[in-house]
């Protein structure tokens, strides 16, 4: 399995058009066909200074493997709505089933 955890800074000046326009396009995502298991999310209310909450919104992506991963492409227009982007991709080295 490989992940791929997306954490958006989103600028601070954007009209609520642009930012219903990123919510909408960062939405599609998880519904890619090749998406085992799909994530969109804001900061937890924690508030410990062990945990980063400074970013405006996460993304995370489950793939089968590399080649699902890779094959992702991000929204063009998104960029422009972005003060910074943190992309980390994961590969698993063991999965803990549910309980």
């Amino acid at each position: 399995m490989f992940v791929h955890h997306v954490f958006f800074w989103i600028k601070n000046d954007l009209t609520s058009d642009a930012l219903t326009r990123f919510e909408n396009g960062v939405k599609t995502l998880p519904s890619i066909e090749t998406v085992k298991f799909g994530d969109i999310g804001k900061p937890a209310g924690t508030n410990r200074a062990v945990i980063e909450r400074s970013y405006s919104y996460s993304l995370l992506l489950v793939f089968e493997n590399r080649v699902h991963m890779t094959s992702i492409k991000f929204i063009p227009f998104i960029k422009n709505l972005l003060q910074i982007v943190l992309i980390c991709g994961v590969r698993c080295l063991f999965m803990i089933p549910n309980r």
